[in-house]
């Protein structure tokens, strides 16, 4: 299966998801380019984007369990190339 560039976007509303959140991430570490993680202390949530290369079963597969887990909300967009 081909590999696809995309970015994965985090916003963590809640601490207690914070510990799933980086199990999730560790899983899924062999596809991952980069992240960035920004606080954004005024509204209490922090604001976390995940680059990522990898089959696109494997992209959804992450953003649905990321999007399962309480107190997180997770989109994926795609490159076109």
């Amino acid at each position: 299966m081909e590999n696809r560039v995309a970015v994965i976007s985090v916003i963590v509303q809640s601490e207690d998801a914070v510990n799933q959140l980086n199990a999730l991430l560790h899983e899924y570490a062999q596809y991952i380019i980069g992240r960035m993680g920004l606080p954004y202390r005024e509204k209490e949530i922090n604001i976390i984007c995940v680059a990522i290369d990898a089959p696109n079963d494997r992209i959804n597969a992450l953003t649905g369990a990321l999007g399962r887990v309480s107190g997180l909300t997770a989109k994926a967009t795609y490159a076109s190339v």
